[in-house]
């Protein structure tokens, strides 16, 4: 039986300032092209015409800010992902477990807020927006014109998480952080196409092989203040759980502990977090837990290649308990033409550009909090959501400067492209 409900009728980050620290936050997953700001485009043939935009998740908020996708990055308008949420709140407190996770994700992932939007698609016809919602532990698609919801999934569990789209727009995975479940999702119907087990807390997802291949990231137990290095082993089993993608039977198993210990670093965490492949697939970058920096792995060869520490801010604490998630820098994304890598580098309140041949770092652009990294629509810029300021700032991959800055709304985190009918300023309900 279906897990999914149609509805068809409506129904101050913890670093306000950003620290003096002078010259990566990844858009993990699928980058979807298009053209450049400002223009139009058919998704489909005989479809409407669409413009590329920038969802913006605001989690705090329960909002998606839609920003041009290039550019100055102006705001263009804004979605209600939590419609339904007075409904959704009577069904948590009329259920103790439930109550209790809910709860939970408030005072843990949550920081002392809810978490109503962590991550965002738009369908390829550019009419509605899939959205990710933790504290409801679902996904919903939210129609663009009329605000109202299309159809919900309940995921397995209590929280749902991090999404990937697959390279045809289609399809999207969404983890269940506490069933170990990953489900596979048609986009418009919300019908669940399959599902596949993993390591404890899946997180980031990433399709991957043109396709063929789902790679997901489990990074344990995140929540509890036994970060020190000899509590280790009580975060759980942490893995890369690789898929086919049409079968959603288990291709590989990646221990990363043991890549780490035989690249010879076995103070590394194996939490793999944000994670970018190159455009040919042959490398993927990721960052871990606890570190200020990112990890080369060389796909064909199945090794760890290459580690670089980047800068500490002197003004962070060095107590891991204060670190959001047990982050240090979370946000990863590669250019284009893979030649640059940019960092979020969340706990140390800056982002940078990094060269990929000599992983040397460019100039530290002071942000707040930076929690994602993406490419822009037009490839030429990295854009970053800085959850501490409610803004997302533009980062240039030729310079590494900061070139364009957005107010949005409550703790930014996720950045995807997308598309949106042209002319759309928002959904006529509100």
């Amino acid at each position: 039986m279906s897990r999914t409900e149609i509805r068809r009728s409506g129904t101050p980050g913890r670093f306000p300032h950003v620290r003096a620290l002078g010259g990566i936050a990844a858009a993990l997953g699928l980058l979807v092209t298009g053209t450049a700001a400002g223009t139009t485009a058919n998704a489909e043939p005989g479809g409407t015409a669409l413009r590329e935009v920038m969802f913006v998740g605001n989690n705090w908020d329960g909002t998606a800010d839609v920003i041009r996708s290039s550019g100055d990055l102006a705001r263009i308008g804004r979605v209600n992902v939590v419609p339904d949420k007075e409904q959704r709140l009577t069904e948590i407190y009329l259920n103790p477990v439930k109550l209790a996770y809910f709860l939970g994700i408030r005072l843990g992932p949550g920081e002392g807020h809810d978490q109503f939007v962590d991550d965002m698609y738009s369908t390829p016809d550019g009419s509605s927006v899939v959205v990710s919602r933790p504290s409801f532990a679902d996904v919903v698609s939210i129609d663009l014109s009329t605000g109202r919801i299309n159809w919900r999934f309940p995921v397995s569990g209590y929280r749902s998480d991090h999404m990937a789209v697959s390279p045809d727009g289609s399809r999207v995975a969404v983890s269940a952080s506490t069933s170990n479940t990953v489900h596979v999702l048609d986009i418009r119907t919300g019908a669940q196409l399959g599902s596949f087990r993993t390591g404890d807390k899946p997180h980031e997802n990433l399709f991957a092989d043109g396709g063929t291949r789902i790679w997901n990231m489990s990074i344990g137990e995140v929540n509890t203040a036994l970060d020190a290095p000899w509590l280790d082993w009580t975060k759980g089993d942490r893995r890369i759980t690789v898929v086919d993608a049409a079968t959603y039977a288990p291709v590989k198993v990646i221990d990363m502990r043991e890549r780490l210990d035989a690249f010879g670093r076995p103070d590394l965490s194996d939490a793999v977090r944000p994670a970018a492949f190159v455009p040919d697939g042959s490398a993927l970058y990721f960052q871990v837990s606890f570190f200020n920096g990112l990890v080369e792995y060389d796909v064909a060869a199945d090794r760890v290649t290459r580690v670089k520490t980047l800068p500490k801010n002197p003004a962070t604490s060095e107590d891991r308990t204060t670190w959001v998630n047990d982050s240090r820098h979370h946000g990863l994304s590669v250019s284009p033409a893979g030649d640059k890598l940019c960092v979020a580098g969340t706990m140390d309140d800056y982002a940078t550009v990094v060269d990929r041949a000599t992983l040397q770092e460019g100039p530290l652009v002071p942000a707040s909090k930076p929690y994602w990294a993406t490419v822009s629509g037009d490839g030429r810029s990295c854009v970053i959501s800085e959850s501490g300021a409610d803004q997302v700032t533009a980062i240039d991959f030729a310079t590494g400067l900061r070139t364009a800055t957005t107010a949005v709304g409550d703790h930014p985190q996720r950045v995807r492209l997308g598309h949106v009918p042209a002319g759309w300023t928002g959904p006529a309900a509100g």
